[in-house]
């Protein structure tokens, strides 16, 4: 399927995986790619060296283009921007727009930069910068989220830019593809539904716990980092839904101490990161502890599987799915579908 995604990235299909935390390693974001999918590693959960690591293992498991997702408020990001410039990796994406001497630094050097966006004014301005495409998520994505349907967010966001625009948030199979071709999108990003594969690290129970939910089995909750965050109705995110924000604070600090041994740094880095998270997001300074909770809560569900402590990110569609496909599957299935929607389409339309 040619679109400016394809054209833009080298891959087959217009079909990327997103930068989940915990989740998206060289074993799926490889697999991904070699289905003809746009695969992202997620680095904001890993040290520099693992970095390293797992840029060289998905080259090993792979020889089709692949990207990275980067925090551009993380201490070292022009240092994972060096390393993403010398491995060659094809795309770059951020959670958070980057400053405009990175894009330029990375376009220069032929990586391909898509930040991540949640308002049509935010896709004009890193358009602005440099940006060569943008990802816009709508309220049914999993994870962060903000509070507009895909439905109105994609088409303002179509109309804002002349640089193309990747869907994300609700979808799963080939007919939401074609609706975000026919919306105006240069393709669609899934997370939920590419967490729910044979090749995803989750634990296979927690793989059947997501799918035991339907289509209210998640909730945007602000307890467990102080923003909006959608996740799966669990019994822990009940009891976090009714505690008060100061034992949310309390274990907050916790969650900072583990996630600091866990990866190496300083208290200082993790104050500075902290600095940058709430100036960059204009948090309160209670919001900007409790990010802490983010990295550890995904960690104890998605990796240790202990869903009696940890949250698992989810977007609505959890509720429409049943299976747990290969990656090469779930691709080739969602095109084939996707064709024969647009192709039923066009006889509508008397073509």
């Amino acid at each position: 399927m040619d679109t400016a995604l394809t054209r833009l990235t080298g891959v087959r299909y217009p079909v990327m995986q997103t930068g989940m935390g915990w989740v998206a390693g060289p074993r799926l974001v490889s697999a991904t790619a070699n289905a003809g999918g746009l695969g992202i590693l997620a680095s904001a959960t890993m040290t520099y060296s693992e970095l390293a690591h797992a840029i060289r293992e998905t080259r090993a498991r792979t020889e089709q283009p692949f990207g990275v997702n980067l925090r551009a408020d993380a201490h070292d990001a022009e240092q994972r921007v060096e390393l993403l410039i010398q491995e060659q990796v094809r795309v770059a994406s951020f959670a958070l727009a980057p400053k405009p001497e990175l894009i330029a630094k990375l376009k220069q050097a032929g990586v391909v930069v898509i930040p991540s966006v949640g308002a049509a004014r935010h896709a004009r301005k890193v358009a602005g910068w440099g940006a060569d495409a943008v990802l816009v998520q709508g309220n049914e994505g999993g994870g962060h989220t903000g509070g507009v349907a895909t439905t109105l967010l994609l088409p303002a966001v179509v109309d804002a830019v002349d640089i193309p625009v990747i869907a994300a948030g609700g979808f799963f199979d080939g007919r939401g593809l074609a609706a975000a071709l026919c919306y105006g999108a240069a393709g669609i990003a899934m997370g939920t539904r590419f967490l729910l594969t044979q090749e995803s690290p989750v634990p296979a129970a927690v793989k059947r716990q997501y799918l035991a939910h339907d289509l209210n089995g998640t909730v945007v909750t602000h307890k467990v980092d102080g923003l909006p965050h959608r996740v799966l109705r669990t019994d822990l995110v009940n009891r976090l839904e009714h505690h008060g924000n100061l034992r949310g604070l309390v274990r907050a600090l916790g969650n900072a101490r583990r996630f600091r041994r866990l990866t190496g740094q300083s208290w200082r880095t993790l104050f500075r990161d902290g600095i940058a998270l709430r100036h960059n997001k204009k948090l309160s300074w209670a919001q900007t502890v409790m990010a802490a909770n983010t990295p550890m809560l995904l960690r104890a569900g998605l990796v240790q599987g202990d869903t009696a402590a940890g949250v698992l990110a989810s977007g609505q569609v959890v509720g429409l799915l049943e299976d747990l496909p290969t990656c090469a599957e779930l691709i080739e299935n969602l095109v084939t579908e996707a064709r024969s929607t647009l192709a039923r389409v066009a006889r509508l339309d008397g073509r």
